[in-house]
């Protein structure tokens, strides 16, 4: 997966960016308009506006995007903040967390006219790292992310219900193609991966699972919220994303797992097939990203859907006039699609942590 999706030559991610929208594989929040990053602007000002209420020696406030694809959320984001909020705008820093020297280059070219405030870091730790003692003027960062986990690797374990026992669906080669193959498990480690990502023993279910009933966990996507709230000083970590709670992959409609291909906007299961060819995602296990927040020493302010976290920041706006602007017919429509529970809405979820 990491591979057919990220390789330097030959990975879905490394080809074009217009890989979203009517003319690409799949939609996002981002492609169906400016909306979504202008209610996320406006929901960061105020972040940003609260703290330094609390404390005015408030000198750089930081947002912080990793996965800006082509970067056009944060040329949303960065224009909604220059004609709304001048001041902040001005005084705002502006990161991208980007690997690869292909991506940043769609970015800087998508971002050419913000240039000057827009710096560019390949990992979480050359951003700002959490000192040993506190700041005395605590900057406050805003760490976000849209669609970024669900395209992290995972590994898939399977039942054997004749066995009594978990394995692991490997990855083989026959005849040229790629093919499922079923790999050992040692218990230990099958008692370790359900216990720390779904608070499972492996015998919990025994009795009512069906043969070859999967699940996927994906240890490198709980290893980065981890690292990332590690990083956190002050300040506020957000994602939004196709996603559930713990207990909802082991849901019987869920007996195949998440894992899904995207090409086209036709969704498959064969996602072995065309590597590097098409879009590659599993749904994000929300609770053990809540778990190693809370476990980094982050509080969880809000784990809603996307149609909640919007609506809840658009009822903000409609009081504040002039700082968000006009509710026009357009964008209402792209509201009614980022809301709405059979488009954006009710599939991706939000997980906002905190930071004393």
């Amino acid at each position: 997966m990491e591979l057919a999706l990220y390789h330097p030559a030959h990975g879905y991610y490394e080809r074009a960016p217009g890989v979203t929208g009517r003319r690409g594989d799949f939609y996002t929040s981002v492609s169906v308009g400016s909306l979504f990053g202008e209610l996320l602007a406006f929901q960061f000002a105020r972040w940003f506006e609260e703290l330094r209420t609390q404390n005015s020696e408030l000198k750089t406030p930081q947002v912080v995007e990793a996965g800006a694809h082509d970067g056009r959320l944060a040329s949303d984001i960065l224009r909604h903040l220059q004609q709304h909020e001048p001041e902040l705008s001005a005084r705002l820093e502006y990161c991208i967390l980007e690997p690869s020297l292909r991506r940043q280059a769609w970015q800087r070219e998508t971002l050419n006219e913000f240039s000057p405030r827009v710096r560019w870091h390949d990992a979480l730790p050359t951003v700002r790292p959490r000192p040993q003692t506190p700041d005395p003027i605590p900057d406050f960062t805003v760490l976000f992310f849209n669609e970024l986990l669900d395209a992290f690797p995972v590994r898939r374990l399977g039942w054997d219900a004749r066995a009594g026992r978990w394995f692991e669906w490997g990855v083989a080669c026959r005849d040229e193609n790629f093919i499922w193959t079923r790999l050992p498990l040692a218990e230990n480690e099958a008692a370790h991966l359900l216990a720390s990502t779904f608070n499972l023993q492996p015998s919990t279910l025994s009795s009512v699972l069906p043969d070859g009933f999967t699940v996927e966990i994906s240890p490198a996507a709980t290893a980065w919220w981890a690292d990332a709230a590690a990083s956190l000083r002050h300040g506020k970590l957000l994602t939004l994303d196709y996603g559930l709670a713990a207990e909802q992959f082991l849901a019987p409609e869920r007996a195949h797992g998440t894992l899904r291909a995207y090409h086209q906007h036709h969704v498959s299961g064969d996602v072995l097939a065309c590597p590097g060819e098409q879009d590659l995602t599993a749904h994000v296990n929300f609770t053990a990203l809540q778990r190693a927040g809370e476990t980094a020493g982050l509080a969880t302010e809000t784990f809603c859907s996307q149609a909640q976290f919007l609506t809840r920041i658009a009822e903000k706006t409609w009081q504040a006039g002039a700082r968000f602007g006009e509710w026009t017919p357009a964008r209402t429509r792209q509201f009614q699609t980022l809301t709405h529970p059979e488009h954006l809405g009710r599939p991706f979820q939000v997980l906002l942590q905190t930071s004393a």
